[in-house]
């Protein structure tokens, strides 16, 4: 079949631009969100008094003429309108295009799937794509992107800010008087939904459901995707967390997307409680508080307090009983890898042979600590506790009391880590470039070896009390053929044929008696250490660097990191040498 992502592909190349326009899109709404002109919030009374007269919301559209007619009485406002114009059409302009890229995204989108049903790609459909590894990806992510371009829209910027700049760009720009102007749709999809972020605020009903519904999505495909996310882990990422323990962490990503994509099938939530009841067995048995996109966090003993199914279903998880052994377990981890990760980073610990020797057990602890680090921030955080609800709060003081949580020995085992992936990866990578030359090298060592003792029983080297031995000579000739004609490209065989050498050395150590001369056993040894060498080369692979990339993953602490400025500064006062560490950690961030 050819490769789905092929430049030739074009149903594969059409998904993968939309997937790319997504990422950016959100990429632009989480940039913009830092520029909001504060005169569009009109929070305090003298920006009220001062552009109440100019900046309308939706309410506009119900008479235009009467408005402008109230602005052109009065030249003063007049004047005020057209500087207001003038500072502002540049950002606001920019905020339009961003909010028109969400709705041609979410057309393309659209679009994609009615040619797909169509089929306009050849031999592709819905069904193949989803069958596709690639395919089913994008496809989840497609989604799942534009779930997370409404929830950033409506949490950056309110809606009410929302519909102040529509009406501002809509007043001041050419884009009335085009015709191909889908401003009517854009202001359709974002007018405000009533929701706040600000804490206390009161959920909206049927939020953020009746706000995702906005523009009609294909059932089938919702449904079709919601299906995958349940059943298949599409990111193969189980394989970097083969611990149990390990899975809501390996399947995090998907649970993120999950948690996204059901508002687009709240049925599920409310009412199918099987299928709830499998989502949280799956993906949050020990979890309840997860990161959507780039740190926003969510907690789903809040997101999901108004759908009864998934109420219940979470309902165990949540169970005090479960939250004290999450937040004990966690606790004895902590202590236990942060011992292991200062014990490894004492100086000259991690060298190549201790590297090479205890790979598995490296990443190991790895893994222990990313998750430990993910769980504890996660659970830990303000911003995941609205401390107006009685029952959260009451499940985070257990955590904090349980975990024994210190958010400066969190902080130290997260710059531990940092560290010590860190080292562990420019290791691998230097390996890595190194590799080939390496084993090259004692491959040519280990046959030199043997070519020389042959010579040795040949008689023709005088060696101390060797006899001239011509069997061990031929055998010694043909292990350095042997080692010679071993092939770099094929490691498994040549793995597999170098155990065989070593195994043939030892035995003819033994079956002649060769213990007797220290020379002769030196260069065996010497063949076996550059054979066992050979096997250590051979076994540096790319997927141990791929493996630490995924499990080193801190993009949900994105914001939460924040929370650790002061501790950074007191850490750096108090010890100006942590900033090597400081690095590595905002290396893993990026």
């Amino acid at each position: 079949m050819v490769d789905f992502l092929a430049e030739n592909n074009l149903c594969g190349q059409a998904i993968l631009r939309i997937v790319s326009c997504g990422n950016a899109i959100i990429a632009e709404l989480l940039r913009l969100s830092e520029f909001i002109p504060g005169v569009f919030r009109l929070k305090d009374k003298a920006d009220q008094q001062k552009y109440g007269d100019i900046i309308f919301d939706f309410s506009y559209f119900k008479g235009p003429e009467t408005c402008e007619g109230k602005l052109e009485a009065k030249p003063e406002l007049l004047d005020l309108d057209e500087e207001f114009r003038e500072n502002n059409i540049e950002i606001l302009t920019r905020f339009y295009l961003a909010f028109q890229s969400v709705h041609k995204y979410i057309v393309d989108l659209n679009r994609y799937l009615d040619d797909l049903n169509e089929g306009i790609y050849i031999q592709q459909t819905l069904e193949t794509v989803l069958l596709n590894e690639d395919g089913k990806q994008l496809l989840c992510e497609a989604l799942y992107l534009y779930g997370v371009m409404l929830l950033v829209i409506d949490q950056k910027i309110e809606g009410e800010v929302r519909e102040r700049m529509l009406v501002s760009y809509y007043r001041y720009s050419a884009a009335r008087s085009s015709a191909d102007s889908n401003l009517d749709d854009i202001c359709k999809l974002l007018r405000s939904t009533g929701y706040s972020s600000q804490p206390g605020a009161k959920r909206p009903p049927n939020y953020p459901e009746s706000y995702f519904s906005r523009v009609p999505i294909s059932e089938t495909f919702i449904s079709m995707v919601i299906g995958r996310l349940r059943s298949d882990d599409i990111y193969n990422q189980v394989s970097a967390y083969p611990l149990p323990e390990h899975r809501s962490t390996a399947l995090a990503t998907q649970a993120a997307m999950l948690y996204v994509i059901l508002y687009f099938d709240p049925s599920i939530l409310h009412t199918q409680q099987a299928k709830m009841r499998e989502i949280v067995d799956k993906y949050f048995p020990d979890n309840w508080v997860i990161s959507i996109y780039m740190g926003i966090t969510v907690n789903l003993a809040e997101a999901w307090e108004p759908y009864k199914a998934a109420k219940t279903a979470l309902n165990y998880t949540l169970d005090l009983s479960n939250v004290k052994e999450q937040a004990s377990r966690y606790a004895a981890v902590t202590e236990r890898v942060h011992t292991q990760v200062q014990q490894f980073l004492k100086e000259g610990c991690l060298r190549e042979e201790l590297v090479l020797d205890n790979i598995p057990k490296l990443l190991n602890c790895l893994r222990d600590c990313n998750v430990a680090i993910r769980w504890l921030m996660l659970h830990t955080a303000d911003t995941a506790c609205d401390p107006n609800n009685k029952r959260l709060r009451q499940i985070k003081d257990q955590i904090l009391t349980d975990s024994r949580y210190n958010p400066r020995i969190l902080f130290q085992l997260l710059l531990d880590t940092a560290q010590f992936e860190f080292i562990l990866k420019e290791m691998f990578k230097q390996m890595l470039s190194e590799k080939q030359t390496k084993w090259e090298s004692y491959k040519k060592e280990g046959s030199e070896r043997m070519t020389e003792l042959a010579d040795v029983f040949s008689g023709v080297k005088p060696l101390t009390r060797v006899e001239k031995n011509e069997n061990l000579q031929a055998w010694f000739r043909e292990i350095s053929k042997q080692i010679m004609s071993l092939n770099y490209d094929d490691s498994t065989a040549a793995g597999r044929k170098t155990v065989q050498l070593i195994q043939a050395l030892e035995e003819v150590q033994e079956f002649h008696q060769l213990e007797s001369n220290l020379q002769v056993c030196q260069f065996l040894a010497d063949t076996r250490k550059f054979l066992h060498q050979m096997i250590r080369t051979i076994n540096i692979k790319e997927e141990v660097l791929i493996t630490m990339q995924i499990v080193g993953d801190l993009s949900y602490a994105w914001q939460l990191i924040d929370s650790f400025t002061s501790i950074m500064q007191e850490s750096i006062r108090v010890n100006p040498s942590m900033v090597t560490k400081l690095r590595a950690t905002f290396l893993k961030v990026s």
